[in-house]
């Protein structure tokens, strides 16, 4: 079984790559762990999408390629480091776009059996707005998504 793993560095995809450890442990499966580099416009933490332009108290900066990439590529070595403490290893890839589009061209395109998300992610409040990755990731894909708390 291949199992590809969305992630962002939230609780709840630390808590999706355990849980696609253990199935993929039980069915002598392999994982990838993939995150999207999504330049956008952020807040000045940089942590959180801001739900809009007009967002009171909120000084909007554009975050470069180059910050967003490496801010990706650090999620997937967090990724891979906590997999390895649970004695899984897992390919890694960072993907470029839109989060929803990507992982599931991603995943259809190299053959996965499924895939892990996070229920709400580093933005809960922009997922109120916009709707969470892990709903529209339900509703595009067209293999199985496991959401997970």
């Amino acid at each position: 079984m291949k199992i590809l793993v969305a992630v962002d560095g939230s609780e709840a995809s630390k808590n999706a790559l355990t849980h696609a450890i253990d199935i993929a442990d039980a069915m002598d499966g392999s994982i990838t762990v993939v995150h999207a580099a999504d330049p956008t416009v952020h807040d000045e933490g940089g942590s959180e999408p801001s739900l809009s332009l007009w967002d009171a108290d909120q000084r909007l900066i554009l975050e470069s390629v180059e910050d967003v990439e490496q801010r990706g590529l650090e999620l997937l070595d967090d990724a891979s480091a906590f997999a390895d403490e649970l004695g899984h290893d897992v390919a890694v890839e960072l993907l470029y776009g839109n989060p929803i589009a990507e992982i599931t061209d991603y995943a259809e395109d190299e053959g996965f059996d499924a895939i892990f998300v996070g229920h709400r992610g580093r933005s809960e409040r922009a997922g109120l707005m916009l709707g969470s990755v892990a709903k529209s990731l339900v509703e595009r894909a067209t293999i199985p998504v496991t959401v997970v708390r």
